[in-house]
């Protein structure tokens, strides 16, 4: 059901994960032997992309790949978007490789990542004017920060003037323009970033009460394990309930959660309804390998809470 009759629009990075596994995250200067290694389909724009699509809600990526003779990923990048249901019209392949992600992924489930932005640095503010038509469009646009800032700052500004809600996943965390807070429906940071725009580490409920405070509509704190805090502009904040599950990777939890998050509330869910979905669809994805081969179905989102109440 698509409550609005429009799309989600995600304008974001598109790479692909280079995924080592390993006893645990190394030391600086310390050499481990990993267990594994894969390839596989990441990026926080598809990632969020492929969640969306695969629980079967239209929605549209813009982006950039490597082009064709010099890039070994960008075909099986684009290949991975159509699959999974994604609109792909407005993902171009540009000179230069596509970005790419090294991941090490610890038997704990925890990770750490180096990304190379690659064709995602070509994404620029001309790009975003080309894609306008389809950005208007847009029940809701999804955006991060793994393109060139000024081209995030543009689609913020395009957006506020055609009145398209934005949710900001402000990853990987940056110094953002004063005006970023108040063109921002949904602001969804985990506890690090949140952390860094607040210039310290306050409890969840001061923390967000702060960032509210700087014009945004809606925040989630995304806190993993502990769940989700939700507030918004009308006074109202909950925590969220979390799923325990046995987690085999966290890479693209936060994505799926995103990705989810925005599927529920188009469809006309409320804020708090909408995160218990978004919850749920993580909680599936972090039991499974990769970041898009993780991303849940409908039908699996829907089983899952029918089982988890």
């Amino acid at each position: 059901m698509c409550a609005t009759g429009k799309p989600i629009v995600v304008v974001g990075s598109i790479n692909m994960d280079l995924v080592a596994r390993t006893p645990r995250i190394p030391l600086a200067g310390q050499t481990l032997i990993g267990s594994g290694f894969d390839t596989t389909p990441g990026g926080k724009g598809a990632n969020q992309a492929v969640a969306a699509g695969r629980l079967s809600y239209p929605v549209h990526m813009a982006g950039r790949v490597g082009a064709a003779g010099q890039d070994a990923f960008g075909q099986a990048l684009i290949d991975s978007l159509v699959e999974a249901g994604v609109g792909t019209a407005a993902v171009e392949r540009v000179p230069g490789s596509s970005g790419i992600a090294s991941i090490l992924v610890a038997d704990n489930g925890e990770n750490s990542i180096v990304v190379v932005p690659g064709a995602n640095g070509k994404f620029t503010v001309a790009a975003v004017d080309q894609h306008a038509a389809l950005i208007r469009s847009a029940g809701m646009v999804l955006s991060q920060l793994e393109l060139p800032l000024d081209t995030v700052s543009h689609l913020l500004a395009l957006c506020a003037e055609t009145g398209v809600p934005v949710m900001l996943d402000p990853a990987p965390a940056a110094p953002l323009p004063d005006e970023t807070w108040r063109r921002v429906a949904w602001f969804t940071p985990n506890e690090t970033e949140a952390a860094l725009y607040l210039g310290e580490t306050l409890p969840p409920e001061e923390g967000v009460r702060r960032l509210l405070a700087r014009g945004l509509k809606g925040v989630v704190l995304k806190r993993g394990a502990e769940g989700a805090y939700v507030a918004t502009t009308q006074g109202k904040a909950a925590w969220v309930r979390p799923f325990h599950v046995e987690a085999v990777d966290t890479v693209g939890a936060g994505d799926c959660f995103n990705g989810a998050f925005a599927v529920a509330l188009l469809e006309g869910k409320d804020p708090f309804a909408a995160a218990q979905f978004a919850s749920a669809a993580a909680a599936i994805s972090v039991t499974r390998r990769g970041a898009q081969a993780s991303m849940p179905t409908r039908a699996e989102v829907d089983e899952f809470l029918r089982t988890h109440q």
